[in-house]
């Protein structure tokens, strides 16, 4: 069983990474398809509050909790990425243009290849300490 959920799951990851490639030089067909599966999504777990009879107010409420304990909740209606480009001053990523986000990424790889660097030398350092203390 759990080699099947694994295929599947690689399978529905594949077809995920083609689909968001390509979508993502399109944001707002992006947007409405996303909006179309969330609201669908949100459409059918009403329905099953309907089936069990939870009120409106008990469905707020049990959904804020839920939300707000898991932390999902600021996270989903205002995205960590325009908190964190907020408090940043920068720009959200939909606003940045491909070029502005390959010189991004640019940066960020160098920084890792200067942490590497670094760490390396670390432990080269830590070596000759080690030598040095037998």
């Amino acid at each position: 069983m759990r080699k099947i959920l694994n295929a599947i799951h690689k399978v529905l990851d594949s077809i995920e990474d083609k689909a968001r490639i390509k979508l993502v030089h399109h944001p707002i067909v992006y947007a409405f398809i996303g909006s179309v599966g969330i609201v669908s999504i949100w459409r059918g777990i009403w329905h099953i509050s309907d089936d069990w009879g939870v009120s409106s107010w008990g469905s707020l409420i049990f959904g804020l909790a839920i939300t707000v304990l898991t932390g999902l909740f600021v996270s989903f209606f205002i995205g960590e990425n325009i908190i964190i480009s907020g408090l940043n001053k920068e720009k959200r990523i939909d606003e940045k243009t491909e070029e502005e986000i390959h010189k991004e990424r640019e940066e960020i790889h160098k920084e890792r290849t200067a942490i590497v660097a670094l760490e390396k030398d670390i432990k080269e350092i830590k070596e000759i300490l080690k030598n040095l203390n037998k």
